[in-house]
């Protein structure tokens, strides 16, 4: 694009792509440009410095912690909506553990999406993670934002931060098995709990949901396949 034709939220956001890719790539960071939006690969051992400098730096000041959530990326860029190819035993793509297919060997990622409020700029940070020790520095020190971000992230995809100081699950109930987030958890968990009248108190049982495959289906009797002449289009 030609450098005239481009509004000032993207010449802020070509320069920031810059600063960033001369700060931090011999720490082995990578900057991706795309989508009007910039986003940096983080090494997991260089989490700490590179958040550090990202809050502190004069050409960032990210000093706001968004959002930070955890990614399953097994069986990534596979479609679980192909009707002809869907299973239709078991829990489809719940059950089975797949390769990642995320150009990596990593299952799991943490991702922070960051403000500077000085810059009026965002940027999105990912940290890839290994699938046996799903385990990262903590962020909390830098963002304290991210306490309760980062126990979600524990409690939906059993990811560990190191140096947390609470971590324990948030929406989940503390005896509550698996992590409900990953991809080889069942779409329709392991037990059911109600209450018991007679005991007076929850119990947990196993559940008795029969499994089913999440495949969309088409209703042809519509007026949307109804064609001109009243007939049902193929």
């Amino acid at each position: 694009m030609n450098e005239s034709a481009k509004t000032k939220s993207e010449l802020r956001l070509d320069r920031l792509v810059e600063n960033l890719t001369e700060r931090f790539s011999e720490q082995g960071c990578e900057v991706v440009h795309a989508l009007n939006e910039a986003t940096m690969l983080v090494p997991r051992e260089q989490l700490i410095p590179v958040a550090t400098e990202l809050r502190d730096g004069e050409d960032f000041l990210f000093e706001v912690l968004i959002d930070a959530c955890g990614v399953d990326y097994s069986a990534y860029g596979q479609s679980e909506w192909s009707t002809g190819e869907a299973s239709f035993t078991g829990f489809g793509r719940g059950v089975e553990r797949q390769p990642s297919a995320a150009g990596t060997s990593a299952q799991f990622a943490v991702v922070y999406h960051l403000l500077s409020l000085a810059n009026n700029q965002r940027l999105r940070l990912r940290v890839m993670l290994e699938p046996d020790q799903p385990i990262v520095d903590s962020v909390v020190a830098v963002w304290n934002a991210a306490v309760w971000f980062e126990r979600e992230a524990f409690d939906l995809f059993g990811i560990l931060y190191s140096e947390h100081p609470d971590l324990r699950r948030i929406l989940t109930d503390y005896g509550f098995v698996g992590h409900p987030f990953r991809k080889d958890f069942p779409l329709v968990g392991h037990v059911e709990m109600r209450y018991d009248p007679e005991q007076k108190r929850v119990i947990y049982e196993p559940v008795s949901i029969e499994p089913r495959v999440l495949v969309p289906r088409v209703s042809r009797e519509d007026h949307r396949y109804i064609d001109a002449s009243g007939e049902a289009s193929e």
